[in-house]
């Protein structure tokens, strides 16, 4: 699992902003100011729907008050349903997304969980980075399932407060 220190991989995915899906890199994404990246286990999935986005899509507007310069919201899904979810859940303007389609960079992050058991194949651990010029200046996963505590806005809002600008 990536650590306190480690550098974003370079891993080819989709963004997902209110200017459409575009191809993108994953170290360019995260390699120039601060950002506060969440992963879910899955698009439309009720945590990830129903506590874990909201709270970072209200938050927004203090995250950017507090110098983030970028939330993203990363999934194993394709990009027609992240896209498709951050439509319907209004977050688009507020949070930016990454479909990993493949899991390629949840992998590359070590975030990986085979949720196989589950019929959903492996997915993304719910977890929280920050990340400041491309290397993680802290991260934060949860340890049961359906929970949202330390990988919630509030508490990275907290977390990023404590911190050095």
């Amino acid at each position: 699992m990536i650590q306190n220190g480690d550098a974003i991989p370079s891993v080819a995915i989709k963004l997902i902003n209110k200017g459409g899906v575009t191809d993108a890199d994953s170290a360019t994404i995260f390699g120039d100011g601060r950002v506060v990246l969440f992963t879910v286990p899955g698009a439309f999935t009720p945590t990830c729907h129903n506590n874990h986005l909201p709270g970072y899509v209200s938050a927004a507007d203090a995250f950017r008050a507090k110098g983030i310069n970028r939330v993203i919201c990363m999934t194993v899904n394709d990009q027609h349903v992240v896209k498709a979810w951050a439509d319907a859940s209004g977050a688009l303007g507020a949070v930016e997304f990454i479909a990993d389609g493949n899991g390629a960079l949840t992998k590359a992050l070590g975030l990986d969980k085979d949720m196989s058991g589950g019929g959903m194949g492996t997915r993304a651990i719910r977890a929280a980075l920050i990340i400041k010029d491309g290397i993680v200046e802290a991260l934060f996963t949860e340890d049961q399932p359906g929970q949202v505590t330390s990988s919630g806005a509030p508490a990275i809002l907290d977390i990023i407060e404590s911190m050095p600008a």
